[in-house]
């Protein structure tokens, strides 16, 4: 089968034919249709996390997918050979299967049934950034009427993010660039602030001077860089990004989290029906067709990336 793979720890990915894998206990082989790209593809591509959990090469990137089941393995009930499917492939060691390729092999525990009414790109842009959504925003839990500024807004996670504030009844101040605007308004921003204009604290404080009830921060890799300043006393912060320091918030008056996203089914297939009932976008900005995954790779590396990026796997 064709993969985009890294060949060893750090090297270059390349498109290459590798043994298409088979269904184990408890697993579900799909051929894929479409793969979702996430920034953990880039950390798993470099060997960022290889000190943390086995890896074995050549590794085929990606972990989101959605496609048609070719075999399920013992123990699988819940699907079977020829349904449309979306699912996740975890983090567990070692690190080999990924989605990047024609074949799949995800665990059943994260393998839903696709709704009819999502596309195969739709679905594939679904799980980990929507389930890193619904854990952030658990996390914050914000009352009808409060407001939680969202930096990072414009993001796969983002894009997710903003409408589950929104659906709660909170008051979403976003983070974007000017051309972002539209599109996150669209989604549920009440107010999108220009990430580059000036400091973001500054022009949330202008809008709201008793500061804003919750952050979610989807970019800064510490508390230092993260715009404390504009959650009142009391407020909450949750980040994916492992930058919450207890310490650093309690000086600053906050409490705050660090949460992972799990992909599971009892998460994933709850958001695959509200995406299929049309209560939830899937914010889709770019597809790529396997040949160009690296650019789509590339893209989320420098930050630059809107929305979800999709790859079709023909």
């Amino acid at each position: 089968m064709r993969a985009l793979n890294a060949p060893a720890a750090g090297e270059q990915p390349v498109l290459s034919d590798l043994p298409t894998p088979e269904a184990a206990p408890g697993t579900v082989l799909i051929r894929v249709k479409a793969a979702g790209l996430n920034p953990v593809d880039n950390a798993i591509a470099a060997g960022m996390m290889a000190q943390m959990i086995p890896h074995e090469y050549p590794l085929t990137l990606g972990r989101d997918a959605a496609g048609v089941v070719e075999a399920v393995g013992d123990g699988v009930d819940h699907v079977s050979a020829g349904d449309e499917v979306l699912g996740h492939v975890l983090l567990a060691p070692p690190v080999k299967v990924g989605t990047l390729a024609e074949y799949a092999v995800l665990p059943a525990a994260t393998v839903v049934p696709k709704p009819a009414q999502l596309s195969f790109e739709a679905a594939a842009a679904l799980p980990l950034s929507g389930a890193t959504a619904v854990a952030l925003v658990d996390a914050i839990a914000p009352q009808p009427g409060q407001t939680v500024l969202v930096v990072g807004a414009s993001g796969g996670v983002g894009s997710y993010v903003v409408q589950l504030l929104a659906t709660r009844g909170a008051t979403v101040v976003a983070t974007g660039r000017p051309e972002d605007a539209d599109r996150l308004t669209g989604l549920g921003a009440g107010t999108v602030v220009d990430r580059d204009l000036a400091t973001v604290a500054d022009q949330v404080l202008a809008a709201y001077p008793d500061g804003v009830d919750g952050l979610i921060d989807l970019v800064s890799y510490s508390t230092d860089s993260m715009p404390l300043s504009a959650v009142r006393k009391g407020g909450t912060v949750a980040t994916p990004l492992n930058a919450a320091n207890d310490e650093a918030l309690a000086a600053a008056g906050l409490t705050g989290t660090n949460v992972m996203g799990g992909p599971v089914r009892e998460v994933v297939g709850p958001l695959a029906e509200q995406a299929a009932a049309g209560a939830l976008k899937v914010d889709v900005q770019q597809v790529l067709p396997l040949e160009q995954a690296t650019e789509g790779l590339a893209t989320l590396a420098s930050g630059s990336a809107r929305g979800k990026t999709v790859v079709q796997i023909s």
